[in-house]
């Protein structure tokens, strides 16, 4: 027998540690070559590292949420006879190994120096580059329904409050006419203290903040310490944009249907060229703004795990549809996980929507070190003025929605913030100039 020390690699991220997220194998278990035991995150995404050797697992780093520097010991295997030496100077090499320089994005429009750059406000953590998450905990078992009342007479909103809060309807008195009310269950709560609780106590309990929850918190803490935001929120009458999206969806075909997200991120993308300071990521150590001639825009998913930015790359070349593909894919990798390191980096602009629970406006936090980020909100009808041909008012039904945006004030000036928005709700309250090259 020997014993073969597992030293975690260099996994080529410009990385000095990286963070232990999941166990697939513990303390005496067996482990085959090439059998995944144990998942490790980076600032990137989370890698499985992958056994090199038969054998049983003698000792392990650490537990979840632990911190392993590149080169040290991650696991010990007691194996049979000797170690391949092709494994054990690999393995050396490993112990040996210098974290590898984060490689640069070459695709650069213009560098500008910024003064006076405050670098003790600096910290390694990016908000714009979350990893993708670790496999989800077991779903907890579902807590026993109340009892069905078909005999009962009383009306479906009626039953629902019953059910949500655990009431037998039978046990309720009705009204004279036989039917249970809201006043009925009421009264019946109300002399039954305790009884189907709207607000049932939970117990008390800790969870230790590990993996991707911990790299958000890490990033937003980041991001709200290092830099100044200031928000600017405009209204868009978006009612011809969402009628012309119902025209492109009728007639798409086999193509995808289209969502708001697409026609907004391309109307960003037309938008920009006369904004560049928009475009932008800023290196407060070095105090130095890039601005970015392409636009990788990022896109906030919600997973199971916590919130996700994956990155369309070159997004101002691509058309709608080609953007409703790509928001799909990119949306579906977050949420399984699989989304890789590429697609999780390299972000200039972001866009973060909560769909229909969008509120009447949002003050978004930025994806450091990228410099803005754009909060499109719920859109809703109302009646509002308009303008006919004729030059006469009337009040119409319009659908409105509001655009929120959130930029380093370091930066960005609100002077071209508010321009910047200006002239995007111009595109949008015209929407026949999205489609036009």
């Amino acid at each position: 027998m020997a014993k073969f020390t597992f030293n975690m690699p260099d996994i080529g991220e410009g990385i000095a540690e990286a963070e232990i997220v999941q166990w697939h194998k513990q303390v005496g278990d067996t482990v085959q070559e090439d059998e995944e035991f144990v998942d490790m995150m980076t600032d990137k995404a989370t890698v499985p590292m992958e056994s090199p050797v038969n054998g049983k697992i003698l000792e392990i780093a650490g537990g979840e949420g632990d911190m392993v520097s590149i080169g040290s010991m991650l696991v010990v295997i007691e194996v049979e006879g000797e170690v391949p030496d092709e494994v054990a100077e690999e393995n050396e090499a490993a112990a040996d190994a210098t974290p590898a320089p984060a490689p640069k994005d070459d695709d650069v429009e213009e560098r500008i120096e910024v003064e006076n750059p405050d670098p003790s406000d600096a910290d390694d953590a990016m908000a714009a580059d979350p990893s993708p998450p670790p496999a989800p905990s077991p779903t907890p078992a579902p807590k026993p329904k109340a009892k069905a009342d078909t005999k009962v007479l009383a009306t479906p909103a009626v039953r629902k409050r019953a059910k949500d809060l655990g009431v037998d309807l039978a046990q309720v008195k009705p009204a004279e006419d036989g039917r249970v009310r809201h006043g009925d269950l009421d009264q019946f709560l109300s002399y039954n203290s305790g009884y189907g609780s709207a607000a049932p106590t939970r117990e008390d309990e800790e969870k230790k903040v590990i993996g991707m929850r911990r790299r958000i918190a890490e990033n937003m803490a980041a991001s709200k310490r290092n830099i100044p935001h200031f928000s600017y929120v405009e209204e868009v009458d978006v009612t011809d944009l969402e009628e012309l999206r119902a025209q492109l969806n009728a007639n798409r075909g086999d193509k995808p249907k289209l969502t708001i997200l697409p026609m907004l991120i391309t109307a960003i993308c037309k938008t920009l060229p006369d904004f560049p300071m928009m475009n932008a990521r800023y290196d407060d150590e070095a105090g130095v703004v890039t601005r970015y001639g392409s636009v990788h825009m990022g896109m906030a998913a919600q997973t199971d795990a916590g919130l996700m930015v994956p990155v369309i790359k070159n997004a101002q070349a691509q058309n709608l549809w080609q953007l409703a593909n790509e928001i799909s894919r990119l949306a579906d990798a977050a949420r399984s996980g699989t989304a890789k390191s590429e697609e999780m980096q390299g972000g200039t602009l972001t866009v973060t929507s909560l769909g229909p629970l969008g509120g009447v406006a949002t003050t978004p936090v930025i994806n450091r070190p990228e410099v803005a980020i754009i909060g499109p909100n719920r859109i809703i009808e109302r009646p509002m003025y308009v303008t006919g041909s004729d030059g006469a008012e009337r009040i119409e039904k319009r659908k409105l929605m509001n655009i929120s945006i959130s930029c380093d004030h370091r930066v960005v000036d609100g002077w071209d913030a508010a321009s910047f928005v200006q002239a995007l709700k111009k595109l949008l309250e015209a929407p026949a100039l999205i489609l036009v090259s």
